[in-house]
C-alpha cells in the first residue's frame, strides 16, 4: 500500500464537472494498493498519517498532528502509485491491486480513517479532477 500525503490549504475532487468531494484545511491522501495488501496493512498507515507531525504548532514548527491541528482528509484512489517505467515510456500497472479487491480495501481504508477524522472522497474508479493548495509544501509518501 501507497500512500500520498500533502498538507492542503484546500482541496476538491470532481466527476464530469460536479464536485464529489471537497475540504478546507488538512489533508489530500493519494492511495494506492498492491498484492497482499489487507486490514493491517491499512490500519498501520491510518495511524501513521493522523499521528505524522506536519502541522504547524503556536511557533510556527511542525510539531501538530491532524488530530491536535483539526482538519479534513480528501482520499483519492490512484492505482498509478504503482506505475512501472523500467520498460520503454509507458507506464506498466501490474504492480496495482486488481480493481475490486483495491475497491474494497479503499472502502476499509477510509472508514478506518474516519473513526479519526472527517473524510471526503473521489468516486473509485472514475477520471477525477483534483485540485488543491498544497502549504509548505508539504509531501510525505508512506508505503507499507
Amino acid at each position: 500500500m501507497r500512500v500520498l500525503v500533502q498538507r492542503c490549504e484546500n482541496a476538491c475532487v470532481s466527476v464530469d464537472y460536479s464536485i464529489v468531494g471537497k475540504i478546507d484545511r488538512g489533508l489530500v491522501l493519494f492511495v494506492g494498493f498492491t498484492e497482499g495488501d489487507n486490514l493491517d496493512t491499512i490500519s498501520y498507515l491510518v495511524r501513521k498519517i493522523i499521528h505524522l507531525r506536519i502541522f504547524p504548532d503556536d511557533q510556527g514548527i511542525m510539531n501538530l498532528s491532524i488530530l491536535e491541528y483539526g482538519g479534513c482528509v480528501l482520499s483519492v484512489s490512484q492505482f498509478t502509485l504503482y506505475a512501472d517505467c523500467k520498460k520503454g515510456n509507458r507506464p506498466s500497472y501490474i504492480q496495482s491491486l486488481k480493481s475490486d479487491e483495491a475497491q474494497v480495501l479503499y472502502q476499509a481504508f477510509n472508514e478506518e480513517l474516519q473513526k479519526y477524522v472527517m473524510v471526503e472522497t473521489g468516486e473509485f474508479g472514475s477520471d477525477m479532477n483534483v485540485s488543491f493548495t498544497n502549504v509548505g509544501p508539504t509531501t510525505i509518501w508512506l508505503e507499507r
